[in-house]
């Protein structure tokens, strides 16, 4: 199970992300360009340690990064659909894709996933932070697939 954030924006969600997938044991990919410096402390400081614990790959760009995930299906969360990930059959090796933070992704991005699902939420709100919607949607899929550390 992998991780995939397009072109983030804010290094602390980035962090955030990346100790998740230390804590969990998920690769974090992330697609260029990024809207920080990734020398950025901030980084660090929310993964903290756990930095050296998580596989982490950065792509130049979004078609660089599709050619690594091979027969891997592309799981789009977005806000654009109502297709929730609680009644979507995950597999192991899916990758999970998440827009940045303040525009999602392209439509045509959008249109050459695998799926598209949304964290269901209340309709008074637009939309959940990055690392915790990554969050929700990791745990459903290692627990559906049976990848939940011990």
């Amino acid at each position: 199970m992998r991780i995939a954030l397009f072109e983030p924006e804010i290094a602390g969600n980035v962090g955030a992300v990346m100790r998740l997938g230390a804590c969990l044991g998920a690769a974090v990919d992330l697609i260029e360009p990024m809207g920080f410096a990734w020398d950025d402390r901030r980084v660090r400081r929310t993964a903290m340690d756990y930095i050296d614990h998580v596989s982490v790959t950065r792509h130049a760009d979004f078609a660089a990064f599709r050619a690594t995930i091979g027969t891997s299906r592309l799981v789009l969360f977005t806000t654009k659909t109502q297709q929730s990930p609680y009644g979507f059959a995950f597999r192991p090796d899916d990758v999970l894709l998440f827009g940045k933070e303040s525009a999602g992704i392209p439509a045509a991005i959008a249109e050459s996933c695998d799926a598209r699902l949304r964290i269901p939420m209340r309709p008074q709100v637009r939309s959940m932070n990055l690392a915790t919607s990554a969050a929700l949607a990791l745990g459903e899929a290692l627990r559906q697939t049976g990848g939940m550390p011990e």
